[in-house]
């Protein structure tokens, strides 16, 4: 599986900005999609993440400011960032987990437990 983020930049405070995650080479639907951030110096950041049936989990940092979503036809997801913040500076990457049928269990918010990452997208805020 390949995944290929893109939609970053460099935009001020305040602004808005969707990232998207394409996949290929393997359908999406039975994977938990997750995005982390990385900025410089530290370690990966869970960010949130979607399963296949839709269910989100946002870290309390992003709460009422990033949405996520996936469009499994497209074999895509989306994060949209709005309001933000110079401390969402980092580099974004998508991730994918193999989701176990008949298993409920909560989105792993552990970068070691994905199984597929992209090379990640920049996200540049400034203040």
């Amino acid at each position: 599986v390949q995944l290929v983020e893109s939609g970053g930049g460099l935009v001020q405070a305040g602004a808005s900005l969707t990232l998207s995650c394409i996949a290929s080479g393997r359908t999406i639907d039975s994977y938990d999609l997750a995005w982390f951030r990385q900025a410089p110096g530290k370690e990966y950041s869970f960010v949130g993440g979607i399963t296949p049936s839709g269910t989100t989990s946002l870290t309390d940092d992003v709460k009422g400011r990033f949405t996520i979503s996936r469009d499994n036809a497209k074999n895509t997801a989306y994060l949209l960032m709005n309001s933000l913040k110079s401390e969402d500076t980092a580099v974004y990457h998508c991730a994918l987990k193999f989701r176990r049928r008949g298993y409920s269990y909560s989105l792993f918010n552990n970068w070691n437990e994905y199984d597929y990452w992209g090379r990640g997208t920049q996200v540049t805020v400034s203040s």
